[in-house]
């Protein structure tokens, strides 16, 4: 998410990390105590990057969960928080956050506006202070390595004003780079692997804000119809590309993880599960979608020599789905971790907590 920001890329997050030699994974009596969590992504798991490297989230992001703003855009937890917890392990912090941090459990590369390729404008992660900062080198090869990335690289597209079939016709280099991405985690011994695909970005307010559809092009939900199609063609290729993987590295575990499917659901049965308004952001600004691009989510002006909160947060987001436009909230991020947590939309059907073991055939 966050297109607007400037952006990083997978690959250039893993400089640090490859600074240092492979490793062999050792034989481990409980194959599954995860002692690390490297999480690559964009702002849906940003705990914190972009925030540290372009200034603070401001208010009203973090009051559910944290009470202040924690560098998450969002009211509280993302899905990587919820992935940590029942891990056992602390929340992540992010890793261009080295002021007071601890990588002893794993670092998290996301940042707000990531994308596998590389666009115009990018911002790289490299090595400096961080590498001392980082957990011991036997963690990698136990680590577990969660990825959630792709959706900025599609809407990159529209924003160059591509059309839908060009936006399809990068899929091919988007995957060729994802590939890349994964062979050197893999050259530096990691081996357990969970990815989510891309979810329904055709129903984020800032996409249907900014691209106004013919009513042919709008579903039954009122999400938009192409945008969501681009959205399952990468989810197709990407889940054939995570097959290949799995031959091309037999030591590795790979778990492909359809979030889209439970995003959609939850979206279009949004009454059913307890939300409201599934398609209006809970803080923003105006609009049919209360969303304005230049007034985010805690946006403020003077008034009357009065600094006043202009985009505030709706009065419950625990009945919302959408927090600022670009986000989910964290009602709509725990239902959404609790259908995919046990393994009912992943391949193999195997929980998180069982992510590196292999599926007997």
């Amino acid at each position: 998410m966050g297109s607007h920001h400037s952006t990083i890329t997978l690959l250039a997050a893993l400089l640090v990390l490859c600074s240092h030699p492979p490793l062999r994974t050792s034989a481990l009596s409980s194959p599954c105590a995860f002692p690390a969590i490297f999480n690559f992504g964009d702002s849906n798991s940003d705990t914190g990057g972009l925030s540290a490297a372009f200034g603070a989230v401001p208010p009203p992001n973090g009051e559910t969960f944290f009470g202040a703003p924690v560098g998450r855009y969002c009211d509280g937890r993302l899905i990587i928080d919820f992935i940590a917890q029942d891990l056992g392990l602390p929340l992540l912090n992010a890793y261009l956050d080295s002021v007071g941090t601890n990588f002893s459990h794993g670092a998290n590369f996301a940042t707000a506006g990531s994308t596998i390729r590389r666009q115009n404008t990018t911002l790289f992660q490299t090595g400096g202070v961080f590498k001392d900062l980082l957990p011991p080198l036997e963690y990698f090869s136990r680590a577990l390595y969660t990825l959630d990335v792709g959706q900025n690289d599609l809407t990159a597209g529209y924003v160059s004003n591509m059309t839908t079939e060009e936006v399809k016709a990068t899929i091919p280099d988007i995957l060729s780079k994802f590939t890349d991405v994964i062979k050197a985690v893999y050259g530096l011994g990691g081996r357990f692997f969970w990815i989510h695909n891309t979810g329904p970005f055709g129903c984020l307010p800032y996409v249907l804000d900014r691209y106004p559809l013919r009513a042919p092009e709008v579903d039954h939900v009122g999400c938009g119809a192409p945008f969501n199609e681009v959205a399952r063609l990468f989810n197709l290729k990407l889940k054939e590309t995570v097959m290949q993987l799995r031959k091309r590295f037999p030591r590795a575990v790979f778990t492909y993880v359809d979030v889209y499917t439970v995003k959609y659901t939850l979206i279009s049965q949004a009454r059913t599960h307890g939300f409201e308004h599934p398609l209006v952001a809970c803080c923003g600004h105006g609009g049919k979608y209360n969303f304005n691009v230049h007034w985010g989510c805690g946006a403020t002006a003077v008034v009357n020599h009065t600094k006043v909160l202009i985009s505030k947060s709706c009065e419950d987001p625990s009945k919302r789905i959408c927090w600022d436009g670009y986000h989910y909230t964290e009602a709509a991020n725990r239902w959404v971790y609790d259908q995919i947590v046990k393994g009912a939309f992943s391949d193999p059907p195997i929980p998180v907590t069982m992510a590196c073991r292999k599926q007997s055939n």
